[in-house]
């Protein structure tokens, strides 16, 4: 029946989408029911009687809908508002974006900081929610799903953005995902997620939760950031009042057309049916902190367009709300690769999962073209400051690099680590420095009275796995004590540990300690 639906004129709704489903499991009852009744014709008459009861099932009363009206959808490419419409009739399709106006200045504190250093993507109703953010307090979310015990460095531009909205006298919701971890996004995704148990969730909540007190201030005050949790909600919903509340509110054609659905349905990779949910669930998320918090504003990575603006139509069509939402680019470094990974995997933002010198090393490791759009985007300094870093070229850039360094790591890890991760990097790199301290670099401790420094090395994170290390090892890439290392089979012993440590070095940029066990 869905195959002779077509797709464009003739909307098929989420809750018609699921009636086969459950008309499936309502013959599977129907047919155990019946089992049943022939099982108990061949009970003993003395047998105490027994009745299959039926319930009617009691269905909340839908919310109201809204009159169809159209709204505004603007856009931010390029430093050009682009504007395009989309309705609440039938098809739910959003039109080509065709007109561009150029003459749009934002007057919010909030929004000029989101264009002068690069945060705007997209934007629903720009002028209406710039008009918002000068009249008073406007309260944002950002959501982050528990999927690790810590985040990493490609969610430092989300966090970012919320330290600029209170910075700008607003609200920001720190919103948890208890509840859709338990689905998992599958934007940017060729795989389903892995399903984690509710206590890993818990525990990686636990472990996520550190963070944003480094970045915003908590409190009761109204521009103190406040932290929630979806599971509160996501959790007590009944299916099929869900369904029958909100699916005739979404309907497949417009699912379908959404880039994240479309990309893994081009790469024949399978999308599960859990996964199909996210995005209703995210737009309920909205709702649901509208008519909590009264949170008018979801903020949120460009692949998650298509998601917020669900969220905005939802809201708008179940409560009459006028909501927005923006989203911030997906950055990319120079050479295409995306933000938050390097070689040796993931780049940490929990101090217990990633040193402090290693994170300072990874943003004084920023290539040229990358310097100045990072300092805008994850450091505070001054614009007029950046754009005199912007003038230096060929080495001088290095200074730019390490103002990079020193400034994502102070927010992050405090000032008082950057004295000894000066120390370290002279020690390291500086050819006058001599005795310096190593007291920063990752370590690990020898097991037994030796061990493979292939071992060591993946210990250390600096590589994946037995094989690239030895490739590494094989093209000169690996030193011990800055001796190279010729033997892929080669040990560190006890006996090669002096002064009680051994620096084990792969590449020029990657350090790190073996230590004796105490």
């Amino acid at each position: 029946a869905h195959s002779q639906t077509p797709l464009g004129p003739h909307p098929l709704s989420f809750s018609v989408f699921l009636y086969p489903m459950l008309l499936r499991q309502a013959v599977c009852c129907l047919a155990l029911s019946m089992m049943c009744s022939r099982a108990l014709a061949f009970l003993p008459a003395s047998s105490a009687p027994m009745r299959l009861l039926a319930q009617p099932a009691v269905v909340a009363s839908s919310p109201r809908l809204v009159s169809s009206k159209q709204f505004r959808v603007r856009s931010v490419f390029g430093g050009q508002l682009r504007m395009a419409q989309t309705t609440s009739a039938p098809d739910e399709q959003a039109s080509e974006a065709v007109e561009i106006k150029k003459d749009f200045e934002a007057k919010s504190s909030f929004i000029q900081t989101m264009v002068s250093r690069g945060f705007l993507h997209s934007c629903t109703d720009i002028e209406s929610l710039d008009k918002q953010l000068q009249e008073g307090t406007v309260k944002a979310y950002l959501g982050f799903d528990a999927t690790a015990p810590s985040l990493h460095v490609g969610s430092l531009l989300q966090i970012m953005i919320l330290r600029h909205l209170q910075k700008s006298g607003h609200k920001p919701i720190v919103l948890l995902g208890g509840g859709t971890t338990k689905v998992g996004d599958p934007t940017g995704k060729d795989e389903s997620r892995k399903m984690l148990t509710d206590a890993d969730i818990n525990a990686n909540i636990d472990g996520i939760r550190s963070v944003f007190d480094k970045f915003l201030t908590f409190g009761d005050a109204d521009t103190d950031a406040t932290m929630v949790n979806n599971d509160e909600w996501l959790s007590e919903l009944k299916y099929l009042e869900f369904l029958r509340d909100y699916g005739p509110k979404f309907t497949i054609n417009r699912m379908l057309s959404f880039e994240s659905v479309k990309q893994r349905l081009a790469r024949e990779s399978p999308l599960t049916f859990l996964e199909f949910n996210y995005m209703i669930l995210q737009a309920y998320d909205f709702l649901e902190l509208n008519r909590r918090y009264k949170c008018t504003l979801q903020l949120g990575g460009s692949d998650q367009w298509g998601n917020m603006v669900n969220g905005v139509e939802l809201t708008r069509r179940c409560d009459g709300q006028e909501v927005f939402a923006m989203t911030a680019p997906l950055i990319t470094t120079s050479d295409g690769k995306k933000m938050g990974k390097s070689e040796g995997g993931a780049i940490w933002l929990n101090q217990d999962m990633l040193a402090p010198y290693d994170y300072w090393q990874f943003w004084r490791n920023t290539q040229d073209d990358d310097v100045i759009r990072f300092l805008k985007l994850f450091t505070e300094v001054p614009l007029d400051e950046i754009e005199k870093l912007a003038q230096l070229k060929g080495v001088e850039i290095n200074a730019a690099k390490k103002v990079l360094a020193d400034e994502t790591t102070r927010m992050l890890h405090g000032p008082e680590v950057l004295p000894s991760i000066h120390e370290t990097a002279e020690a390291l790199f500086s050819s006058k420095a001599s005795g310096g301290s190593l007291d920063d670099l990752p370590r690990v401790e020898l097991e037994g009275d030796s061990e493979p420094v292939i071992d060591l090395f993946i210990r250390l994170n600096f590589a994946k796995s037995k094989s690239e290390c030895r490739k590494l090892i094989q093209g000169g890439g690996a030193r011990l004590n800055d001796e190279k290392i010729g033997d892929v089979a080669a040990t560190v012993t006890a006996a090669d540990v002096s002064n009680g440590q051994v620096k084990l070095s792969m590449g020029k940029k990657k350090h790190g300690l073996v230590v004796l066990k105490e």
